[in-house]
């Protein structure tokens, strides 16, 4: 026998202000149709003044840990997936175990921009299966409307806030594809394409800076990479196309999503969809998506699911999972 690292709850949280494409208008040299003709964005969320991205995650670790009936007190670890901490540090994951009023155990970030969560899942699947944590609290959140800049329609329009979050815990498990929980990990990063997506701020500025993006050398790099890595992890799995019950890949760009999804030989019936109503939530927009999708009865107990993802690094990577 073996251990594997299985969902036990799922949650998610999304700020109250709704922006929709219209919003843009008045500022900008755009349009709704524009905006949806080359992203499938049609609105997202902005967080409020004042609202962090801690404060997101902590909403989204409530619902996750509300799902899996347990409390604070029972996870072992927290980790948060963000590029948008509340500040420089300390982390956001050990803020969020504050407000949830855990005192024991251990909590860190992991900062790999949109591919994030996919990291940190692997990085939750790895403490388990090493006996460090039983039950860890894996969340993805982003603040990213405070990294936007405004005038720039090549970038803000999309982009919003958000946050996702799901319970592991350890499971005994006959070491096959049949298992429960997480099957296949896969990660991956070449810095020589850094300029593609990077914030043009930090340490070395003196200031926050905003976000910069080569949009067409992004999604030339996006489909293959991301179809490859999801290949690996299905393979890892001792899995193929056809056993795939549901792709949640990150949430970027539906002409990413689609052509991803005709890589793997996945019909988009197959994929969920969040973008339209989210846009790119970076590090957030998976575990978000995986939540609509169980809170809309797609995502059933067993369906093997596949999770991908790419972001500035560029790093990118995958993860399947039997839920």
């Amino acid at each position: 026998m073996l251990v594997r690292a299985v969902v036990r709850g799922v949650g998610h949280y999304l700020p109250q202000r709704i922006v929709e494409n219209a919003e843009f208008e008045a500022s900008l040299d755009t349009s709704d149709e524009w905006i949806r003709s080359r992203s499938g964005i049609e609105r997202r969320h902005f967080a409020a003044e004042g609202e962090n991205t801690s404060d997101l995650a902590t909403n989204a670790a409530r619902a996750a840990l509300e799902d899996a009936g347990l409390s604070a007190g029972d996870i072992d670890a927290i980790i948060v997936a963000t590029s948008t901490a509340d500040l420089t540090f300390p982390s956001a994951a050990t803020m969020v175990q504050d407000k949830l009023g855990m005192t024991g155990g251990f909590a860190f970030d992991v900062q790999a921009v949109c591919a994030g969560f996919v990291y940190a899942l692997a990085n939750a699947n790895a403490l388990i299966l090493s006996g460090q944590a039983k039950r860890v609290l894996v969340i993805g959140a982003e603040t990213f409307s405070r990294i936007l800049d405004m005038t720039d329609r090549a970038t803000c329009v999309l982009f919003g806030d958000g946050a996702g979050a799901l319970v592991l815990e350890a499971e005994e498990a006959a070491g096959t594809s049949a298992d429960r929980g997480i099957l296949a990990t896969d990660l991956n990063s070449d810095g020589r394409y850094r300029d593609l997506l990077y914030v043009d701020g930090g340490i070395s500025t003196g200031s926050s800076g905003v976000l910069r993006m080569q949009g067409k050398e992004v999604f030339r790099h996006a489909v293959e990479k991301l179809a490859d890595t999801a290949h690996r992890s299905l393979d890892r799995a001792g899995l193929g196309s056809d056993d795939v019950d549901w792709v949640v890949p990150h949430q970027a760009n539906l002409r990413i999503i689609k052509g991803t999804a005709a890589k793997m030989k996945v019909p988009m019936e197959r994929v969920i969809l969040t973008v339209q109503d989210h846009g790119n939530t970076s590090a957030a927009s998976i575990p978000l998506a995986l939540s609509v999708g169980k809170a809309e009865g797609k995502i059933k107990p067993g369906d093997v699911v596949v999770t991908e993802a790419i972001g500035g690094g560029l790093a990118w990577g995958s993860v399947v999972l039997r839920w």
